[in-house]
């Protein structure tokens, strides 16, 4: 990190600490709620494509033990604060490379003898079209803005890295969500999995979580999802038990 600044905060209620730059790109509650989706065993390999500061491999680390895996950014001094993440909360069984996902070859990133494919692969993309407005801060802008094509490329990418079955899950903005079923579709990811969030009851979805496994015949499934807020604003008892229990959203199936 060298001498760039940090702010230094929790997760999960207390249950993971987490350093991050206190200007940028900063964690919201999608990576918390994303690693609640993903349908980890203990032992299993998991692969996070635009980590950031290590948000949701913290979190999906503390609710499934024994995880060991990869963490990609393509920012070299936010990937530096992530593997110091993953160390301060001794995830010792993770690491974090620098790379861009778009231009990671098909081949399988980890291998060798006795590794394992990735069993779930996660990601939370960029939202922002490459012709929105530009942010002048250079970590923000490139967490932010998706060029033309982007999502079909991190959703080939990282469902390269898969073993059969494997699930691949993005958490995106309502707006995406036909383009990354598309996507999936065409990458023979199957029994497309959509989880939505209600801002508050009667309020239309703002964030959806999708994930496909990978060579799965299966059709699709539109779950129930997860109110937010009540109409005081705070937390629903269901969304507490999430962002700082750390339970998952869904039971294994």
């Amino acid at each position: 990190m060298g001498d760039a600044p940090v702010t230094t905060g929790t997760l999960l209620g207390g249950k993971v600490v987490y350093r991050q730059f206190p200007t940028g790109n900063r964690t919201g509650l999608e990576p918390v709620l994303m690693a609640a989706f993903v349908p980890a065993r203990a032992g299993e390999v998991v692969l996070e494509g635009g980590c950031g500061a290590g948000a949701g491999l913290l979190c999906l680390t503390n609710r499934v033990p024994r995880l060991t895996g990869v963490g990609l950014e393509q920012d070299p001094a936010t990937a530096t604060l992530a593997h110091h993440n993953l160390a301060l909360n001794g995830r010792h069984g993770l690491r974090v490379h620098v790379a861009s996902i778009p231009a990671l070859p098909d081949d399988p990133l980890l291998s060798g003898p006795g590794v394992r494919r990735i069993d779930h692969a996660f990601a939370n993309p960029p939202w922002h079209g490459h012709d929105s407005s530009a942010s002048a801060h250079m970590q923000r802008d490139l967490a932010r803005r998706l060029p033309a094509g982007t999502l079909v490329a991190w959703v080939r990418t990282l469902a390269a890295q898969l073993r059969h079955h494997g699930t691949l899950t993005l958490a995106l903005p309502a707006s995406l969500l036909s383009a990354s079923i598309a996507a999936m579709e065409d990458t023979r990811l199957g029994r497309i999995r959509i989880f939505p969030f209600w801002p508050r009851q009667g309020h239309a979805a703002r964030i959806v979580l999708v994930q496909g496994r990978a060579n799965s015949r299966a059709g699709s499934e539109m779950l129930p999802g997860l109110t937010l807020h009540e109409t005081s604003g705070e937390f629903t008892p269901a969304a507490r038990a999430v962002l700082e229990d750390g339970a998952p959203l869904m039971p294994h199936a």
